[in-house]
């Protein structure tokens, strides 16, 4: 299982209602992602605006690949880019590498 954790910024004046969409994510973007092999996935975000994303998935690339091919990652993505400063989230993601893992 490979663990995957990841960077975006969210604009500082958007934070409200970025965390507002996230109460309420579409089911299709849902079973999307889960269809896709994306697992254990969180979102984390600090009041400057550093948004933390982790998931555990078999092969991120093709679990990326898998949404890119669906119709309703790019209408998502298209509505939240305006949240982020580099545009849409799925394009500017910067990925960390893993230091240490207890187990």
């Amino acid at each position: 299982m490979e663990r995957v954790c990841f960077l975006l910024q969210v604009k500082r004046e958007r934070l409200e209602e970025y965390k507002e969409r996230h109460r309420a994510v579409w089911p299709e973007m849902l079973d999307a992602l889960r269809q896709a092999g994306w697992q254990n996935y969180s979102l984390f975000l600090k009041p400057d605006g550093l948004l933390v994303g982790y998931l555990e998935t078999d092969d991120f690339a093709k679990a990326q690949q898998a949404m890119a091919a669906t119709e309703v990652n790019g209408r998502w993505q298209a509505e939240m880019a305006e949240f982020f400063e580099v545009g849409r989230p799925d394009e500017g993601l910067i990925r960390l590498g893993e230091v240490f893992h207890l187990d």
